[in-house]
């Protein structure tokens, strides 16, 4: 690391004065960079985890809480016991809808215009539509039903939007060691978000027990008994904008990401400010406005990122190198999640058929369908979130992922064609493992895996169609398989053919297993290594080298082919020519003398960033040429297209 200099402050060091002597914007890049990939963990990080983990506990209550509620707002607006199944799937659906559509529109929006100013938008939007979800109510002209639906719909594209700039904020402000445990971090607030959803709606329903008591069943809820369900829902869907309203004013002051200011805004002396100030808490750094402007017109000239634009996004990924990679990641988490919703979101259900959720009157029936959820969420879902956690920086992503389809579709077999044969205390601990490796598995890993394995002028979008994806599965599973569980239904066994949905979400658990293999390892790698990225050259005079490669043809092909006795030979002599070859070159009668003519005749490849040492650049006696022709896949930006 640089030493440090004079001109900042005691928040901000003049970041851009410690690497001030390096010429090439491309090695000022990598070395603050580096900087944020080295960092220790520390309350930066910690900071991070709760601001962005506070709205994801808001995301995954409301998503969550809704299944424990549907059967009030049946006694409620229905006098049944249960939902009509149309209503019932539609209201459930209805945040997965908004989701695809926030997933997708924000995460396109972070990589088009930046993760700062789209995030917290998607905050405000849940909160908004949280509050109107619990303030709704039935009219003559206006169903209840449509009115939550509307809602819903609203908070699904909030919900969904923060999927991918939460995911992609966290792993751009990451250290590499830690960085699948800080992102994981994040995602096991929806973990909390359950138990939250559960522990509200126990604690609720207690309030009102002199009132739920007196009713056995829907039909015998009085005034005095209806009026106290009305209040439980919406005090129970009304209490997610809490926490969210907590995380709000945070969000909105976080500072862009180094790496979008670096690659896609392409200035330099800002981004490494704005690492100084995450890793200081501060929301945003203050460089000086002369130096800031130097630096972009140098990076403007010579920073070698190529430009997002729809060509170049088709382009890459139609290359199967790149495409199986978001295949991998979009398919797995759309499996995942017909599973892994078509369960969930039918815990109350599910604990009715087995025993847990029947009572003597309305309070037992809620209050037991809480502790039941409760019981899984503690048991199951919970330890899954943290063991992922504690093990994802050592185990890896892609076994953990792999283990988890396992013994999921394993859980799943044995709970549907041995539904009978078990009993229920064997079906309870058999959901309980699944809900375990869902979550110490494939419920983790699809969220941290997408935000790690694609360039940063796509990471967002290719991380929002991957959770879309998903969310597509969660609709397939409400809406083509979950319903199926009604069917042949009587007034005692309102759920005869749940053993065969059961079933049937096991294929889905199988088929991850394949798609898993499309995934790279990412434990413990560099965001720019998985993006071909790669620094070739090693420490020579107070310089680590290296460059930007994105013209590599594969994973392999930016690796040392040269001994470590030709690299230093190279380093001292001022290039070579091999494989790659590093162009020396001077200012001389305004024409550029170098070894290009002879690379070209050679038929090898000329890489723009040459292996510089501290003499070298204050000496001003490397000179890159132009960027290779693969380099520039486009110079059109979103906009253009």
């Amino acid at each position: 690391m640089a030493s440090r200099t004079a001109g900042g402050n005691a928040a901000f060091r003049n970041f851009h004065n410690d690497y001030l002597y390096i010429a090439d914007p491309n090695e000022r890049r990598r070395l603050a960079l580096n900087e944020i990939d080295q960092a220790p963990f520390g309350w930066s990080h910690v900071r991070s985890i709760v601001v962005t983990g506070m709205g994801f506990f808001t995301d995954c209550y409301d998503i969550f809480a809704i299944g424990l509620v549907t059967n009030m707002l049946a006694v409620v607006y229905f006098r049944k016991m249960a939902m009509p199944a149309a209503a019932d799937t539609a209201i459930k659906v209805a945040t997965g809808a908004g989701n695809v559509v926030g997933q997708i529109t924000f995460g396109l929006l972070a990589d088009i215009i930046g993760r700062k100013r789209m995030y917290g938008i998607e905050l405000l939007i849940i909160i908004w539509s949280t509050l109107a979800n619990a303030l709704s109510s039935h009219s003559e002209g206006l169903s209840i039903v449509g009115v939550i639906i509307f809602w819903r719909v609203a908070m699904g594209v909030g919900i969904g939007g923060d999927y991918p700039l939460s995911a992609v904020i966290c792993t751009e402000f990451a250290s590499t060691k830690w960085r699948g445990a800080i992102v994981g971090s994040v995602f096991a607030m929806q973990g909390l978000g359950q138990f939250g959803a559960a522990i509200v709606s126990l604690i609720t329903v207690s309030a009102y027990r002199k009132h739920l008591s007196s009713a056995a069943t829907a039909a015998q809820c009085d005034v005095g008994c209806t009026i106290a369900l009305d209040k439980i829902w919406r005090i129970i869907i009304g209490f997610a904008a809490i926490p969210g309203c907590l995380a709000l004013y945070y969000r909105l002051t976080i500072p862009e990401t180094p790496r979008y200011t670096f690659d896609i805004k392409q200035d330099i002396v800002q981004a490494g400010s704005d690492i100084r100030a995450f890793l200081t808490g501060f929301p945003r750094g203050l460089p000086d406005g002369i130096e800031r402007a130097k630096g972009m017109r140098d990076s403007m000239r010579g920073l070698v990122a190529p430009k997002g634009s729809w060509r170049d996004f088709w382009r890459y990924n139609l290359q199967w190198k790149h495409g199986k990679v978001l295949l991998g990641t979009a398919g797995s988490w759309f499996f995942l999640d017909v599973a892994f919703y078509g369960v969930t979101l039918n815990n109350a259900t599910f604990l009715s058929e087995i025993g847990y959720a029947h009572g003597k009157n309305l309070y037992q029936v809620f209050s037991r369908a809480a502790v039941g959820s409760l019981i899984i969420v503690c048991a199951g879902a919970i330890p899954g979130y943290w063991v992922t956690v504690a093990t994802v920086d050592t185990i890896g992503r892609k076994p953990i992922q792999l283990m988890g389809f396992v013994m999921v579709f394993a859980m799943l077999c044995v709970m549907g064609f041995g539904y009978h044969a078990i009993g229920n205390d064997g079906l309870l601990a058999c959901y309980i493992i699944a809900q375990f490796f869902f979550n110490f598995g494939p419920n983790a890993t699809t969220f941290i895996v997408p935000g790690e394995c694609f360039p940063t002028r796509y990471r967002s979008t290719s991380h929002g169609i991957s959770a879309a994806a998903g969310k597509v599965g969660s609709i397939v599973a409400q809406c083509v398989i979950g319903p199926l569980r009604t069917r042949g239904a009587t007034r005692m066994n309102p759920s005869p053919w749940l053993n065969h949905v059961i079933q049937i979400f096991a294929l889905p658990m199988l088929l991850g297993i394949f798609t898993t293999l499309l995934i790279p390892e990412t434990k413990r790698r560099t965001l720019e290594d998985l993006a071909n990225e790669r620094p070739i050259w090693p420490d020579h005079e107070g310089s680590r080298g290296g460059y930007y490669d994105a013209s590599a043809s594969s994973p392999t092909d930016s690796r040392r082919s040269t001994s470590k006795k030709q690299e230093r030979d190279a380093n001292h002599q001022g290039g070579i020519i091999s494989k790659h070859l590093w162009v020396k070159g001077r200012k001389s009668a305004g024409s550029d003398i170098g070894l290009v003519d002879v690379a070209k005749r050679e038929g090898v490849s000329v890489h723009n960033n040459p292996p510089m040492s501290a003499n070298a650049v204050l000496e001003d006696e490397w000179r890159p040429p132009r960027p290779p022709p693969a380099f520039a896949t486009s110079n059109k930006s979103w906009f253009d297209d």
